[in-house]
């Protein structure tokens, strides 16, 4: 399985976001694809939940 790169994986957690309703639910929904989001002094970035590393930064849209 090819891994998603990172402008596919924003793109994913954008998608959920703008389908959530909270953020909340939204934090929820990108746990079922095995992602998270970590708050930084930078901003957001999503990081796995299997592997435990950053995958992308979401900038100041999330």
């Amino acid at each position: 399985m090819e891994p998603m790169n990172p402008n596919k994986i924003r793109d994913l957690v954008m998608r959920e976001r703008a389908l959530a309703v909270s953020e909340r639910e939204w934090q929820h929904r990108l746990r079922g694809y095995g992602y998270g989001i970590r708050d930084t002094a930078e901003g957001r970035v999503v990081t796995s939940l299997v592997q435990g590393n950053d995958l992308c930064a979401l900038g100041a849209a999330a």
